[in-house]
């Protein structure tokens, strides 16, 4: 791959040492019962380790220049969309798929964030997401209360589910070289877990809760949800507002959440 154009609008960072493209398949608990969706392909080398374990694996790829590397892989049972994923309905995504499926993938850095919120919050037949992601975003997803990494992200991943950091991976091992190390995570999805709370309205409040990270969840919650501040401290109590977001525990929060 070496005579490949690298695109830096892609975030195009391929690895291709075959036994951590191995271990990351083992992580995502792929059998060959498996559905699998990779956001992704590159050079095809993880769809490759996929397909060998795989069912089926349905691989998305936004960059078209790489359709006859991949084509001539020759894997069958891998279906290539060259397309982007996060600009491709849920509904478009989820027809290769009759049944449940896993998601794994070494994604792009630049839409880490946005792609793991649209299958938490639009998909209906995911059950993990096993991703290779950047060092500190992986940190940041599984990271508890009080810390600096606990957030948005942190709240809503335990919200759907749970995750774990499955392995961590020098950034010598992605060719080109980026700028930061990487890790694997893996996010188990349980749908059961808060089924009675509308999970647009409570990350709509999570979101306005963590908005000024400095500011105390009263401020926050005032601004980002218009409510009146007297309002506020009425359903929730004194104490509580004084502190800020981070202070909070999921358990906490939506005990807020229902407060108000």
């Amino acid at each position: 791959m070496s005579e490949h154009n690298f695109k830096k609008k892609f975030g195009q960072n391929f690895l291709t040492d075959k036994n951590l493209l191995d271990a990351i398949v083992r992580d995502a608990g792929v059998s060959n019962e498996d559905s699998v969706l990779e956001i992704g392909a590159g050079a095809g080398a993880l769809t490759a380790a996929i397909a060998n374990r795989a069912k089926n694996v349905v691989s998305f790829e936004i960059d078209k220049d790489l359709e006859g590397e991949l084509l001539g892989l020759g894997l069958k049972n891998a279906t290539f969309v060259f397309g982007d994923a996060l600009k491709t309905s849920m509904e478009q995504i989820e027809k290769y798929f009759d049944k449940e499926y896993k998601l794994v993938a070494n994604l792009p850095y630049y839409i880490t964030s946005p792609l793991i919120f649209k299958f938490l919050e639009e998909s209906g037949k995911i059950t993990s997401l096993t991703i290779m992601v950047q060092k500190e975003v992986a940190e940041r997803i599984v990271s508890k209360k009080g810390g600096k990494d606990y957030g948005v992200l942190s709240v809503m991943i335990s919200f759907f589910g749970s995750a774990v950091i499955t392995r961590y991976v020098n950034r010598k091992m992605f060719y080109p070289v980026p700028n930061v190390d990487s890790a694997v995570v893996k996010i188990e999805i349980d749908r059961d877990k808060y089924k009675n709370i509308d999970k647009d309205k409570f990350a709509k409040f999570v979101k306005a809760c963590f908005s000024m990270r400095r500011k105390t969840i009263l401020n926050n919650l005032s601004s980002g949800l218009g409510v009146n501040k007297k309002e506020i401290a009425l359903a929730i109590g004194e104490e509580t507002c004084k502190k800020r977001a981070e202070d909070f525990s999921l358990e906490e929060l939506i005990e807020i959440f229902n407060g108000i």
